[in-house]
């Protein structure tokens, strides 16, 4: 790409921006569905077009909204930042659930999405409204900031320094409703810029095949019913798969007091905590609460004559158990499951297995 096409393209991006309609962002800017407790990090990385995507997609995230951080002018428009007159630059506030991803995590995407040798702008957005910056809300936040980005200093991975700002937040403000999950909106013209801006080519060479997976957390699925059949004993089976129940007093787990993690057998989801496990006097293993909700499908269960809530696994599909509303506070629900459905993971092979993110979960 020449530097002269490329400065026409930024140029013609631009333009539209300016003429495209402003609309309200209130059709982004709502109260979205949560299931649990909320919190929220805000980011600058150049072009918001282009961070909104990589913080979206993950688990935890309720919403990513684009607007505009970091200078004294109220209620900014595009036109006024772009400029370069404010003292404002592009940003994305994401509100997240803090016990399903931490916000060290958030930084891990936050670097892996753009330059952070470029204070002067990102790509090809140039001047003080594209630059990058860490707004942190309280020290935390901060301290959370400054070990990631001396991690990130220490790596060796780029041979410049490090030059991303950690400021306190103080202000934020929706951008136009036309710049919000604009890729999703335009999704040509998004990639069109993206590529052309020089980001994708950039993050392909600095981070290759980690840009799948960010995190680096473990992926599930369900295995083939070859696999399954050959990885699991035939009690375990006829368990997860065919709708079974084990006799109670007589399984691995249900007087298991040992501190860990308890994952799907069959795809190693990761579905409940030692913390929430207490005797039911029942013979199985029983749980005020799932540690993943996302990881809980709840079925109605009309079998035995009898109506029930069957509890099954989200990627595995394996049948558990049922759901009782008889259990100690703080839930009062009881999550009988059989042990033939579970593995047990102990707190000191968590960090090796995968599962190092769970631990302050379960202690």
């Amino acid at each position: 790409m020449t530097i002269r096409w490329l400065s026409v393209f930024i140029f013609l991006q631009c333009v539209a921006c300016t003429l495209w309609p402003t609309n309200s962002v209130a059709d982004k800017v709502v109260e979205e569905p949560v299931d649990g407790p909320v919190a929220v990090a805000t980011f600058a990385g150049g072009c918001f077009w282009c961070m909104e995507p990589p913080f979206e997609k993950l688990p935890g995230v309720y919403s990513v909204v684009s607007g505009y951080s970091g200078g004294p002018e109220k209620n900014p428009t595009y036109q006024q930042v772009s400029s370069g007159a404010t003292g404002h630059t592009e940003v994305v506030q994401i509100r997240y659930n803090p016990q399903r991803i931490q916000y060290r995590e958030l930084l891990k995407v936050f670097w892996m999405s753009m330059n952070p040798t470029d204070s002067g702008g990102q790509f090809a957005d140039r001047g003080r409204q594209y630059r990058p910056e860490i707004f942190v809300h309280n020290s935390d936040q901060r301290a959370t900031a400054k070990a990631s980005k001396k991690a990130l200093m220490d790596s060796g991975r780029f041979s410049q320094p490090i030059v991303v700002p950690i400021t306190k937040f103080t202000s934020f403000y929706a951008a136009e409703d036309y710049h919000q999950d604009f890729y999703k909106k335009n999704p040509a013209r998004y990639y069109g810029y993206r590529k052309g801006s020089g980001r994708e080519g950039y993050l392909k060479q600095m981070w290759g095949a980690a840009l799948q997976n960010p995190l680096g957390r473990r992926t599930y699925s369900k295995p083939s019913d070859s696999e399954i059949r050959s990885k699991l004993t035939p009690l375990q089976y006829r368990v997860t798969q065919q709708e079974g129940t084990e006799r109670p007093f007589q399984n691995t787990y249900w007087d298991n007091k040992a501190t860990g993690l308890y994952v799907d057998v069959v795809s190693g989801e990761p579905l409940f905590s030692s913390k929430d496990k207490f005797k039911s006097g029942t013979g199985w293993p029983s749980f005020t609460r799932p540690l993943e909700v996302n990881h809980i499908v709840e079925k109605t269960d009309a079998t035995l004559g009898m109506v029930r809530t069957e509890v099954r696994s989200f990627y595995g599909d394996s049948h558990l158990g049922h759901l009782f509303p008889d259990g100690p506070a703080p839930t009062g629900l009881r999550y009988c499951i059989n042990s033939a459905s579970l593995r047990f993971v102990p707190l000191e092979e968590m960090e090796k297995e995968g599962y190092g993110d769970y631990v302050s979960r379960v202690r």
